[in-house]
């Protein structure tokens, strides 16, 4: 195993990113959450786009969007994914890649409840990732669905969680001269034990 201090000290990846995101907090002018989230449909083309990552748990990430969406599309053809997490203000970065699951319950229910109420009308209202004939038509259906479903709408069916198990975390600091250090921690299945080994730069 990987001889590791300071930052990188640790024997659990995912309190090492909790860490590493609370220090990012302190400093990251604006969404230290935002991950550049990349996927694959099954035409086989990669996309990639930025989303808010909502939770780290003690084995998973988890974020949220329209199941209808692009992305909530090509998870659901290819249920695998990677994202990375950039820090520019503290000079690191985290990349994740594994397997993915839907995330539709009660946490699901609970994140949709903490939303502000325009974003809760507006995952009614928007048909993510199809066209859209105009902003004021958006802003139309908002005000439909805010008539519709009222001050407090139930979370749409087709909205909801992603939650991504791990199979390779790798943990990257901004090292002098561009020798940076790199910690790469990988597992064969989700219920394996970690390997962790230093990358060159």
């Amino acid at each position: 195993m990987a001889e590791r201090s300071g930052i990188f000290a640790g024997d659990d990846p995912f309190q090492l990113a909790r860490d590493w995101m609370a220090e990012a907090t302190l400093h990251e002018p604006a969404d230290p959450n935002a991950i550049a989230l990349a996927t694959c449909g099954d035409d086989g083309l990669p996309n990639v786009r930025m989303v808010l990552l909502k939770e780290i748990e003690d084995d998973a990430f988890v974020f949220y969007t329209n199941y209808d969406s692009a992305k909530g599309r090509e998870l659901t053809e290819n249920p695998r994914a990677a994202f990375v997490l950039h820090w520019k203000s503290i000079a690191r970065q985290v990349r994740v890649r594994g397997l993915v699951s839907r995330e539709e319950g009660a946490r699901a229910d609970a994140y949709y409840a903490s939303r502000a109420l325009q974003s809760r009308l507006g995952a009614w209202a928007s048909q993510q990732s199809r066209p859209l004939a105009s902003r004021e038509a958006l802003m139309a259906e908002v005000a439909r669905m805010g008539l519709t479903h009222g001050t407090a709408p139930a979370r749409p069916p087709y909205w909801g969680g992603f939650r991504l198990r791990p199979l390779e975390i790798e943990f990257w600091a901004d090292g002098a001269f561009r020798l940076h250090d790199r910690f790469r921690w990988r597992r064969a299945d989700p219920d394996a034990p970690w390997e962790i080994q230093r990358l060159s730069p």
